[in-house]
């Protein structure tokens, strides 16, 4: 079995109190990006005029002329926006407190440059309902739901995403949007248009279901490959934590049910078309990660009913680990 050492108390308290503390601020987040980008009075031909501004360039739409309704919506904009930057501030400085703390009890930890992406996500409301964190990076997710640490390796130099949503009625570039706002230096790899990287070389794959394909905007980018695979990631109930990372800043992960996560790892890793480099690394996460769920994640059951819902691929997977499983001793760290 693999080694499973349980957060302590302390640890315990502190990932409540970041998760409180992470939705005040995300909720504080939302509300300021629902607001239009500014408004202000312009004077036009001796005339008054209240403008929605759209972009740092001063581009906008009038309103309508100046009068006791548009001077009400002006000042009241302006109070809300003013309300929330305050809120927004003093919310950051006792998330900064908590964050800090998660970094000193060694908590799992995100790269750096995985927290801006999963917090603009999450910003937008794209996390659960459109994407899930599906590679390495959602192993920090699973120690979290857990409560405890395993000795795997928990993060990449890149970051793997599923899109998921069943319809989106949003913009046809709602990926290619969130990681422009992240980082303007973002391009899609001219060899592998399932992938974007920005100026330091840090990329972003795009994964998708075929019975997710459809709701994937025609201009939206990258460009990702539908992946049968890819529909047993959409099963079960998804993981939803909040995670430290390195440079002290918190995100938020959502990633798939940890039980189905896992044994897509196993059948990747036993794939010929697989990097070869990687499929050690796939089999060794997807039987820690078993390991874990049936340790110390009693509301992942891995009972005769879950088994009975995989397909025969997993199927054999599952029921070698089982055999391995039951005749391993325990072990603790």
């Amino acid at each position: 079995m693999t080694a499973f050492r349980p957060f302590s108390d302390e640890q315990a308290r502190l990932l409540v109190n970041l998760r409180q503390r992470y939705e005040s601020w995300i909720e504080v987040e939302r509300a300021r990006r629902e607001l239009p980008y500014d408004l202000r009075r312009k004077t036009i031909n001796g005339q008054d005029y209240l403008y929605r501004i759209t972009d740092r360039s001063g581009n906008g739409k009038s309103l309508g002329p100046w009068s006791a309704e548009r001077d009400a919506e002006f000042t009241g904009y302006h109070a809300r926006k003013t309300e929330l930057k305050d809120r927004a501030a003093s919310l950051r400085a006792v998330l900064a407190e908590s964050a800090a703390l998660y970094r000193a009890l060694r908590l799992p930890l995100l790269s750096s440059d995985a927290g801006p992406i999963l917090r603009e996500c999450d910003r937008r409301q794209l996390l659960g309902s459109h994407l899930l964190v599906v590679g390495t990076n959602a192993i920090a997710a699973y120690m979290i739901e857990a409560g405890g640490f395993v000795l795997l390796p928990d993060e990449t130099e890149d970051f793997d995403l599923a899109w998921v949503a069943a319809d989106d009625k949003s913009s046809g570039s709602t990926v290619w949007d969130m990681l422009k706002a992240v980082d303007p230096t973002f391009t899609v790899n001219s060899e592998r248009d399932f992938q974007a990287r920005n100026a330091k070389a840090y990329e972003v794959e795009l994964l998708v279901a075929p019975s997710r394909a459809h709701s994937l905007g025609t201009s939206d980018q990258p460009r990702p490959m539908a992946l049968p695979e890819q529909e047993w990631l959409l099963f079960g109930r998804p993981v939803d934590q909040v995670i430290g990372c390195r440079d002290g800043s918190p995100a938020r992960i959502v990633a798939p049910d940890p039980r189905w996560f896992a044994l897509h790892k196993l059948w990747m890793s036993d794939q010929a078309k697989r990097n070869p480099l990687k499929r050690p690394k796939d089999r060794k996460q997807g039987l820690a990660l078993l390991d874990l769920v049936v340790t110390a994640m009693p509301h992942y059951p891995m009972g005769a009913s879950f088994a009975a819902e995989l397909p025969v691929e997993l199927r054999l997977h599952f029921d070698e680990w089982h055999t391995e499983f039951g005749a391993r001793p325990s072990s603790d760290w």
